[in-house]
């Protein structure tokens, strides 16, 4: 499990698995945000399952599938709205957990500088100069 801390009550992760949710529990998270759709990759571990495992566990869960490279306005408030709903810290994961620092990027966006979420998200290992560069052009 590789997380990726982008601020106290956000986490960015790779793919997890069932196994990962006593680690996730331990580390203190609260919820967990999935932004990747099942069936992306053969052998990826479904939602229901770490769903499952979550809420078995004590976590909340939202499912808020994201095609890679396709954000449409109602995803971005789907996402918007489970992140002011669930309780935090959130920890949340796709593919590479690119894909949920952009969504974050994006929600920020307005609400902090560019300068504050370049260097938040640099921290965690991910580059969104060119999300920031699209959204500041628009």
């Amino acid at each position: 499990m590789d997380l990726r801390k982008i601020t106290d009550d956000f986490t960015v992760s790779p793919q997890i698995e069932v196994s990962d949710i006593p680690a996730i529990v331990a580390a203190g998270y609260r919820s967990i945000l999935c932004n990747r759709p099942d069936g992306e990759d053969p052998t990826q571990c479904c939602f229901e399952e770490v769903s499952k495992a979550a809420l078995d566990a004590g976590l909340e869960v939202r499912s808020v599938p994201i095609t890679s490279g396709v954000v449409l306005p109602d995803d971005l408030n789907e996402f918007r709205d489970a992140l002011a709903q669930l309780p935090q810290p959130v920890l949340a994961y796709c593919r590479s957990g690119t894909r949920c620092t952009m969504l974050w990027t994006i929600a920020q966006f307005g609400d902090r500088s560019p300068e504050d979420i370049l260097s938040l998200t640099r921290n965690a290992g991910y580059d969104m100069s060119g999300v920031l560069g699209q959204m500041s052009r628009s």
